[in-house]
């Protein structure tokens, strides 16, 4: 085990970094790790890890993990989005069937009024009919 201790300026605390060249297995599973993410943008890939440094390896595994958790999410979004537009477009289409059925319920309605509104007007055009042959009938009749 190899321990190294450093301040990186007056004002800093010191580092210190152990590492041991014996023990490879990091190493073997970062050659397995050994992946791109294409969701990634390039100055956010992982960066190989020095081999020689297990704490740099244990960093690798965890930023890959990230990414893999990033593109995971990113997944879930885009599918997410796409369920948003579906309903949108059925909430449209039931808002457009609403406003059908509240047109075709304003024509039935206006449609009886009209029809009210005509046999008023043909009683009170019988009714003035009557009524001048009944004034003319007196006027004839003086």
């Amino acid at each position: 085990m190899i321990t190294s201790t450093r301040r990186v300026s007056p004002d800093k605390s010191e580092v210190r970094i152990a590492f041991s060249l014996e023990d490879t297995s990091d190493v073997k599973d970062v050659e397995d790790l050994a992946q791109t993410f294409p969701d990634l943008e390039q100055r956010l890939q992982p960066v190989p890890p020095c081999g020689s440094l297990r704490e740099s390896v244990q960093v690798y595994k965890e930023h890959c993990r990230m990414a893999r958790e990033f593109h995971q999410v990113k997944h879930e979004i885009s599918v997410l989005e796409d369920r948003k537009r579906k309903l949108l477009a059925e909430m449209e289409d039931e808002g457009v069937a609403v406003e059908i059925a509240r047109l075709e319920e304003e024509f039935r309605r206006l449609t009886e009024e009209n029809r009210t509104l005509v046999t008023a007007h043909n009683e009170r055009a019988q009714q003035l009919e009557r009524l001048c042959l009944t004034n003319q009938k007196r006027q004839d009749s003086s």
